[in-house]
């Protein structure tokens, strides 16, 4: 990029080479959400989806998708239906989905007796929990020049509480920067409640065609396996799930990707091992669910009971908090993508 007097002098406004901008949907189930347009100047694109958590939408390089959208599409958050399997119906897919923040995967009943009230000696919980259904509190958005580089953000409050339940809060920021292909996701999940509440968080980061397809791979510091290597969509295919220990890089960090050589085009995530112990891969290669997804997550596959057996269900005494980071970005071109597979061999497990 041009520095940034000599990238003014060229242009009307800013917006004409990139920016953020606020929009409303306004049709269909969609009709009524509030939506944030990143473009950071390289044809990277993505959708802050801030009524539904803050997520991540679409995500495109010059006009090619990386993120897999599902036949839902981007349902509003009144269409909520929270328990059982109820979250597949307002799955819209997306670059990223948060799934938490007191629950992740499969759902039952659990105990709740940390609340202290009679009438709700019990908690259900519904697949992969509920904040990815509830709206944030949009704090603000836009454009701010750091000498000569243009940091491009968004902030967002998103508030999962109940009367007698939990106050979890998650304090979100995304950041993307003039010039490149990529954004940060930072997170702070607090505890504003007085009492204890259980804290569970998966990142699901869902990719596409045409990255997914025939011959695509996924890079992942772990034990090998055929499961690495992507198939064309066939007819009756159930899903599957690969649980890794993931191996990291010297300060932590774990790179993982999913690449399409053919193409010269791959999505990739960074996130710290310290903070997301465990790594899920989820892949759905039927067809018209054809898709990948990367998942960091605070806990093993088996899910909430398994964890709780284990000793390892984390739980936020009031005041408390975690953070959170996570890199997304694509690879553009072969050389990206081979920089990025020595990346994750340099330190593969497997």
């Amino acid at each position: 990029m041009l520095a940034r007097r000599e990238l003014m002098r060229r242009v009307g406004r800013f917006e004409q080479v990139a920016g953020v901008r606020l929009a409303t949907l306004g049709d269909g189930p969609e009709r009524g959400v509030r939506v944030l347009e990143f473009r950071t100047g390289t044809g990277f694109e993505f959708d802050v989806l801030v009524d539904r958590c803050f997520d991540v939408g679409r995500c495109e390089l010059r006009g090619r998708s990386l993120a897999w959208l599902s036949p839902v599409g981007v349902v509003g958050p009144w269409f909520a239906e929270p328990l059982g399997l109820g979250w597949f119906r307002l799955w819209g897919g997306g670059m990223l989905v948060t799934c938490g923040l007191d629950h992740t995967l499969l759902g039952g009943v659990d105990d709740a007796s940390q609340f202290h009230q009679d009438v709700k000696p019990t908690e259900e919980y519904g697949l992969h929990g509920r904040i990815g259904f509830m709206p944030a509190r949009l704090s603000g958005y836009g454009e701010r020049w750091d000498g000569e580089d243009c940091v491009l953000w968004a902030e967002g409050v998103v508030r999962q509480a109940a009367v007698f339940g939990e106050a979890l809060e998650l304090h979100r920021r995304i950041e993307a920067r003039l010039g490149e292909s990529r954004f940060v996701v930072r997170d702070e999940v607090e505890n504003v409640g007085f009492d204890p509440a259980t804290h569970m968080l998966l990142y699901h980061v869902n990719v596409g065609w045409p990255v997914v397809d025939e011959g695509a791979e996924y890079l992942i510091p772990a034990e090998t396996g055929d499961y690495r290597h992507i198939s064309a969509p066939a007819a009756m295919v159930r899903e599957e799930c690969y649980e890794h220990s993931v191996a990291a890089e010297p300060d932590g960090s774990v790179p993982v990707a999913v690449v399409n050589r053919a193409i010269g085009l791959g999505a990739y995530q960074v996130y710290k091992r310290d903070q997301l112990p465990f790594h899920t891969m989820w892949r759905m290669l039927g067809e018209g669910t054809y898709a990948v997804a990367m998942e960091p997550t605070t806990n093993r596959d088996a899910g909430r009971f398994d964890a709780r057996r284990r000793g390892e269900l984390m739980v936020l005494a009031p005041g408390e908090a975690r953070t959170y980071e996570l890199e997304i970005g694509a690879l553009d071109g072969e050389r990206e993508i081979d920089a990025f597979h020595e990346r994750v061999r340099s330190i593969d497990a497997g």
